[in-house]
């Protein structure tokens, strides 16, 4: 799983499910946390949606979410400040 430590948060590498039935965060695809969401990869409402998930689960604040890289991407790399690695993993299994 790739879930980098980084100064005062963690990177996570993920693959996005857009258009999915449910919203989900796990399980490990490969290398890659696998996120569903709902809406559909237009206009940046996937990305959005991605944002508000991650933030939810890991009980941090939106702003506190970023997506790096894969902007227009199915596989992704997700900034998330004020977490642990092993916090995120916990989270996936």
């Amino acid at each position: 799983m790739s879930i980098r430590d980084i100064q005062g948060g963690v990177t996570i590498d993920i693959l996005v499910v857009p258009r999915a039935s449910r919203e989900r965060f796990g399980p490990v695809h490969g290398d890659r946390i696998k996120v569903s969401v709902t809406s559909p990869p237009v206009d940046g409402a996937a990305n959005e949606a991605i944002v508000k998930l991650i933030a939810k689960r890991l009980g941090v604040a939106n702003a506190a979410v970023k997506v790096l890289t894969g902007l227009s991407s199915r596989r992704k790399r997700v900034q998330v400040m004020g977490v642990l690695p092993d916090t995120v993993g916990e989270m996936v299994q």
